[in-house]
């Protein structure tokens, strides 16, 4: 009877390990996939949306043909409003049209990289890239013009530097056509 107990036992503890095995290596899957690489489609263009450094962030925006200088010009922590107000749905569409929506990361905190475009087609004219991350993960972002009465576009861009090659890409909604105000309003964002 004692012989009987102790395989009893080494059975169940045979069993209880192979058990915990399983269990770690779903475990492990499931956090690989969580913080795995994330992908988002615009336009037929799948593109990955990873940024966790310099080197990956240039990458990003180079899938959609955009060149920067590789210090950005400006980096800083900004919030995304919980409750959007119309400059924020603008924006958020503009956002949309390439695959993102700002709407899922309402009250959190993102860290804003622009960028200098070097390739941008008209000459002479300073055009930024803004990119909003959030842990490592590309959530929104811009090409836009820094004069005044300058433009905001996505990523697609309607100046896109092989827009003629890419006939499949949309023209993109004009940013500065679909305001009522030409008035910015006090603490709006996003400004460049």
């Amino acid at each position: 009877m004692v012989v009987v107990s102790i395989k009893t036992k080494f059975k169940w503890i045979l069993g209880a390990i192979v058990v915990l095995i399983c269990l770690a290596i779903l475990i492990t899957a499931v956090s690989l996939n969580i913080r795995g690489e994330q992908w988002a489609v615009a336009a037929d263009l799948k593109y990955r949306l990873s940024a966790p450094d310099a080197d990956a962030r240039i990458a990003f925006l180079a899938q959609f043909g955009w060149e920067v200088k590789e210090e950005p010009v400006e980096v800083s922590e900004v919030v995304i409003p919980g409750e959007f107000s119309e400059v924020y749905e603008q924006y958020n569409a503009i956002q949309k049209e390439h695959g993102l929506d700002l709407s899922k990361h309402r009250g959190k905190t993102c860290k804003k990289w622009v960028y200098e475009v070097t390739n941008y087609p008209q000459a002479g004219e300073s055009v930024r890239a803004t990119l909003l991350i959030i842990d490592g993960q590309v959530i929104g972002g811009d090409i836009s013009s820094v004069a005044l009465d300058g433009f905001m576009e996505s990523f697609l861009g309607k100046s896109k530097p092989d827009k003629e090659a890419n006939a499949s890409v949309p023209d993109t909604v004009e940013y500065t056509e679909t305001m009522a105000d030409p008035v910015i309003p006090e603490g709006a964002w996003p400004t460049d």
